[in-house]
């Protein structure tokens, strides 16, 4: 398995953010005659760049570069001093000075959640920079009732004593989004989430003070994302919808599904919100959707 590099870039308010470098050597093509576009992986709301260590690796040892940033105040990145930077136009920003830094004109996103979100945005803000993208379980319509379920967990600042009661207490949140996970799964799914704080105790590995921009938010009016997934949908799409999804809802993956010729609809079975990228739908959704880009 292909290894990465810890590497590091300042957001334009001087945070020092974080990002997994994993160098791929990928062959120069008619699509990208420098070589292949490298692929930005984006995680979701609370989680961050260890969410990629399987699928990343992969991609890369098949030649692609991969680039797995920690969005502020998640991972190996800084906290941020005001908690209302904590928002996707924000974290779009920062990836974006990233890619100014590494001068990346064109890339392929593959964005979970969040990181879903954030990929649109830059359909207003970049279309001509993406290459392709795969939406993880989220679309321009996010379903009010899967986001009731995050805003319960959201920011609640727990601690374990031990990596096996933190399983526990992720399969007690997030059991019914995946009935077929046994307790290897949760161990890993804890160790990816948190980690092991200075007093020896386990906590999540991000900053709590995330859910302070969501306060009070009415998430019956939404703003109109469409356009951004429009102008997505003029290139390779694939866009992935967990089974038991609570988040996005199937009418608005069937209207995805009608706004480009060149937007796959893949539905991962026996799974919820979100997958993990790793189930056999999803590995091979990457990999044809990477196979149109070059």
């Amino acid at each position: 398995m292909s290894q990465f590099e810890d590497r590091y870039w300042t957001s334009q308010d001087g945070l020092k953010l974080h990002y997994r470098d994993y160098a791929g050597n990928g062959p120069a093509t008619e699509a990208a005659p420098d070589g292949r576009p490298p692929v930005l992986c984006m995680h979701g709301l609370t989680r961050n760049a260890r969410d990629f260590e399987v699928v990343a690796p992969r991609l890369a040892a098949n030649g692609w570069h991969v680039i797995c940033p920690d969005m502020r105040g998640r991972g190996d990145s800084a906290y941020a001093k005001d908690p209302a930077t904590y928002n996707p136009v924000q974290y779009v920003q920062d990836v974006t000075a990233l890619l100014d830094q590494l001068q990346i004109d064109r890339f392929v996103s593959i964005g979970t959640s969040m990181g879903g979100l954030m990929t649109i945005i830059m359909g207003y803000t970049m279309p001509d920079r993406i290459a392709g993208c795969l939406l993880n379980d989220i679309g321009p319509e996010v379903e009010t009732v899967g986001l009731d379920r995050i805003m319960d967990y959201l920011g609640q600042g727990r601690t374990f004593p031990t990596w096996m009661h933190a399983a526990r207490a992720i399969e007690e949140t997030h059991g019914a989004a995946f009935p077929d996970w046994k307790i290897d799964d949760w161990l890993v799914m804890a160790k990816r989430t948190m980690t092991l704080s200075s007093n020896g105790r386990i906590v999540f590995d991000y900053d709590m003070k995330i859910a302070e921009p969501f306060k009070g938010v009415d998430y019956t009016s939404q703003p109109d994302m469409w356009p951004g997934f429009h102008a997505l949908a003029a290139g390779p799409v694939a866009a992935l919808r967990a089974e038991l999804t609570e988040l996005i809802s199937a009418e608005t993956f069937r209207k995805m599904g009608e706004c480009g010729q060149d937007v796959e609809l893949v539905t991962v079975p026996r799974v919820g919100h979100a997958p993990t990228l790793e189930e056999p739908e999803a590995v091979a959704a990457i990999d044809r959707l990477l196979a149109r880009v070059g």
